[in-house]
């Protein structure tokens, strides 16, 4: 049986005069696209065109929500209270989900976005409090986060499908954990190594850590950054060469 591997991509993080990223060429390589809602990055008009984009392509659709930083790009730890979390996750999944309904889909899944992602890794409460809001919204949504995470263990008290994701074009420490943003290997930007990366991750489910020890993640997914320099190049590469392993690559939700 051939291997079966999702690609996806943070995407819609243009917001007001900023560009950032190029969506049209990135939701045509990919297989998922995790939309942000507004508090991280992204406007009401930038999330229509993307709903749009998602429905023009074939991809599936997924609710990126993160922490309200737009000048931070929610890529700071922020001490929200666990019951603020849900309830600002309600209103970004809602409102990703109504301009979806008004174009005659659907968010199809849920990803965080940045450090409230790293926080649902490992805060037990956090996670537990994001997983239950998706479930009192839409029990169908699955989950997409972290390895063997908090938000894992949350989704299933929750009865939520959880799929497990790993990084193309980030660095993974020997616990599992991604190489901190500013730090060496961090974040890998040349493509044919995303691809070398991509391939290893979806046939053999590890992937080599920094310190050059083996990383089992068993993931479901595999993530592009799409505000990533060369982001569109790394992901031609990466689908070409999965392609050309003859690994299948379709949405998980």
């Amino acid at each position: 049986m051939e291997p079966v591997i999702d690609l996806n991509s943070d995407l819609g993080e243009s917001f007001g005069a900023w560009r950032v990223g190029d969506d049209e060429a990135m939701f045509g390589l990919v297989s998922s696209a995790n939309v942000a809602c507004g508090f991280h990055a992204g406007d009401a008009l930038t999330m229509a065109e993307s709903v749009s984009r998602a429905a023009r392509h074939g991809v599936a659709l997924g609710a990126h929500p993160g922490y309200r930083d737009l000048a931070g790009f929610g890529r700071r730890a922020l001490d929200t209270s666990p019951a603020e979390l849900a309830a600002e996750l309600l209103v970004q999944l809602g409102g990703l989900d109504g301009l979806a309904r008004a174009a005659g889909t659907r968010v199809r899944y849920v990803k965080a976005h940045g450090a409230l992602y790293h926080r649902l890794a490992v805060d037990e409460t956090a996670a537990h409090a994001f997983a239950e809001a998706v479930a009192r919204y839409d029990a169908t949504l699955p989950l997409l986060g972290p390895p063997s995470s908090a938000l894992e263990r949350a989704s299933d008290a929750s009865g939520l499908r959880f799929a497990r994701e790993a990084f193309v074009d980030r660095g993974y420490v020997a616990d599992g954990s991604l190489v901190p943003r500013g730090e060496p290997g961090a974040v890998v930007d040349d493509p044919a190594a995303a691809a070398d990366r991509a391939l290893e991750l979806a046939e053999t489910g590890g992937i080599t850590a920094d310190d050059g020890s083996r990383v089992e993640l068993a993931p479901d997914s595999l993530c592009l950054h799409g505000d990533t320099p060369g982001a569109v190049a790394m992901a031609r590469a990466v689908r070409a060469a999965l392609e050309a392993a003859r690994v299948e690559i379709r949405a998980f939700a």
